[in-house]
């Protein structure tokens, strides 16, 4: 690579013409119309060209050449740029050229996770204050389409494309991302681009290098998953195997005797339909969630049985395992497909035959959804049997922990997302991350090893050591407590504070007092998207405000017994909103069982717990999945979800 004069580039897009031709280069990443590229960092641009031309690229009076390989692909490099624009880039070679039209320089961030990001502005709380939002021609959004990979991608599956913020835009972008951008658009002054990556559902895992993923303890799953890449059979084979020795481990089934056996002895009851089961009228079904064995028997002639066959069972909702006669066939955890699975030659045997489907619904309704008309067993001879109806059910002991799920399993996959969602933007500088997802982690340990790994990687692969990293902490959902409760949206709440701790260039959005108990989705978007930018305004800008509001410093035992506790990021003071005491504290001793509740006076930047006489060696806050909380500083910050030890 070389530098030449930008004047040499541009008489060459002259002569070949401005406008892409059939063999012009094409470019990786999202270095589209209307992007930003982020300012102060060297800019990166890659691609496909003729294999061995020269292709010569220049941007903002800075011009480089590079030359295809024998592959075709070429990469460059153009100076850091200041906040401007707007600007072109061209390229040029002997095979065509091209031009980016209409780029600025600011600061780039990339918005991802699960659902609560994914949820677009139109659909949350917050109104845009008139129903056809300005043009912002200097903030510019983009969608990244859903897409899974067992191999990371060089390109997406579809382009992406930049578009100014506007009323054609706005609505259908994610609203704590926009909400965030929008208010950095105001303090910072400069172009702001805005990258939105999230699928709802998702475990964090699934958005996981396969870097990461080994540094995080998960190196079983990412050799899996490469091993899909080769052979889908023996890898569906494998996580089968890990499936089924799981469940023989919870449950004590003894080989030979699990409930996917042909002549398993359950308490089988006839399927009323292919609904969501919470709809049978079933009352123990009302409201459940767990798994379900669903059975179904079929007569086969020797020619039918004699070969593979195809079969179709329609859609499962959350995530399914599936066998025939007592052999497993395939599985799936994206509750909306539709899973057809091959079964192989020498499953299927003349006369009877069992198809045995476990179903583990893990939040809101689930079941075998069909339709019924679309589920089938076809044959090698070219017959087929329907199998919308003869089903029977069981509802299945209870296991504890979360059951395993193939690496490659879409959204709770390892990897998966980020080979189609993320990879792709190798290349793309950015200013910061911000991430709401956790809420389909509660139950899988080591939440924080994992967040600590994937902002490590995402920082060494996009934005440098001081990216910014905004992480939510998860709101509040579901029964609220009576006593003390292992909850498991409160272990990852606190492991989401303590990553955020240790990490100087990280900030916490604190959610608990804009979620909803019965929503698991709370509208209230714009105050979560104020929230990030004030983590990220101090973790990227460096400025002097509080990453994530009160912070828990230091638990310290008083003289009588009880337990002082001290905060930072506090706003004026601290302040028992509506009462005469702070509440959400338990204090808690070494052995299970023993937190109770605990009310603190508050003074300052302080909370006074007083000792009950029993042991106390940590404490904890708004440890519940919807925990009742009333602490807040005079910006009306709330403290988050805790769990310290005491000193």
């Amino acid at each position: 690579m070389s530098i030449v004069p930008l004047r040499v580039a541009l008489l060459s897009v002259a002569v070949l013409g401005a406008a892409p031709v059939a063999a012009a280069p094409r470019l990786d990443g999202v270095l589209t119309d209307h992007a930003v590229i982020q300012r102060g960092q060297t800019i990166p641009v890659s691609g496909d060209a003729a294999p061995g031309e020269t292709v010569m690229i220049g941007l903002a009076g800075n011009s480089v050449v590079a030359r295809a390989g024998k592959d075709g692909r070429f990469s460059a490099t153009l100076p850091a740029l200041p906040a401007g624009g707007p600007y072109d880039l061209t390229i040029a070679a002997p095979s065509g050229a091209m031009a980016v039209r209409d780029l600025l320089v600011g600061d780039v961030f990339l918005c991802s996770g699960q659902s609560n990001m994914e949820l677009v502005v139109r659909d949350a709380q917050d109104l845009i204050p008139d129903a056809h939002p300005p043009l912002d021609n200097q903030l510019r959004l983009l969608t990244v389409a859903r897409g899974v990979s067992p191999t990371p991608l060089t390109r997406f599956a579809t382009q992406p494309q930049w578009t100014p913020a506007g009323p054609d835009s706005v609505p259908g972008f994610s609203a704590a991302c926009f909400y965030m951008v929008q208010a950095l658009r105001r303090t910072q002054k400069v172009p702001i681009g805005a990258i939105h990556s999230s699928w709802g559902g998702s475990r964090i895992s699934a958005w996981m290098s396969d870097a990461a993923l080994r540094a995080s303890g998960m190196a079983a799953d990412a050799d899996l998953l490469a091993l899909y890449a080769r052979d889908p059979a023996a890898a569906t084979r494998r996580a089968a195997d890990i499936w089924e020795a799981w469940w023989r481990k919870g449950s004590g089934d003894a080989p030979g005797r699990e409930p996917w056996q042909p002549d398993a002895a359950l308490d089988w009851r006839p399927v009323p339909s292919f609904t969501n089961f919470e709809s049978w009228g079933v009352p123990e079904l009302a409201d459940y969630n767990g798994m379900i064995w669903y059975q179904r028997e079929l007569q086969l002639t020797p020619a039918q049985a004699r070969g593979p066959a195809t079969l179709v069972i329609g859609a499962v909702d959350d995530a399914d395992q599936t066998w025939v006669n007592g052999q497993p066939v395939g599985s799936s955890s994206l509750s909306g497909a539709m899973r057809v699975y091959a079964v192989p030659a020498g499953t299927l045997k003349a006369g009877r035959n069992v198809i045995t489907v476990n179903d583990d619904d893990v939040y809101a309704n689930g079941g075998m959804t069909g339709p019924a008309e679309a589920m089938r067993i076809t044959f090698a001879d070219g017959t087929s049997i329907p199998l919308g109806d003869g089903w029977r059910y069981a509802i299945a002991k209870r296991i504890a922990g979360a059951a395993p799920r193939g690496p490659w399993g879409d959204i709770n996959g390892a990897g998966t997302l980020f080979n189609a969602m993320i990879a792709p933007l190798a290349g793309t500088r950015l200013a910061g991350f911000a991430w709401y997802q956790g809420e389909s982690d509660t139950g899988i340990p080591g939440y924080d090893t994992r967040l600590t790994r994937m902002i490590a990687d995402w920082r060494q692969r996009f934005g440098g050591p001081a990216a910014g990293f905004a992480v939510v902490q998860l709101s509040s959902y579901g029964t609220p407590a009576t006593q003390p409760v292992d909850s498991g949206w409160g272990i990852v709440r606190d492991a989401q504070r303590r990553v955020v701790a240790a990490d100087r260039h990280a900030g916490l959005a604190v959610t608990l007092d804009i979620g909803d108990a019965f929503d698991i989705h709370p509208g209230e978007k714009h105050m979560v998207g104020q929230r990030l930018a004030q983590a990220m305004r101090a973790g990227f800008y460096g400025e002097a405000v509080a990453p994530a509001g009160p912070a828990i410093a230091t638990a310290q035992k008083s003289a009588d017994g009880g337990v002082t506790l001290r905060f930072t990021g506090v706003s004026g003071a601290l302040h028992a909103l509506g009462a005469a005491q702070a509440i959400g504290f338990q204090l808690c001793g070494a052995a299970a069982g023993s937190c109770r509740y605990a009310a603190g006076t508050v003074s300052g930047s302080g909370i006074a717990l007083a000792g009950d006489g029993q042991p106390v060696t940590h404490v904890r806050y708004a440890w519940d999945d919807a925990p009742a909380t009333n602490l807040a500083d005079d910006a009306r910050m709330p403290v988050g979800t805790f769990d310290v030890p005491v000193s």
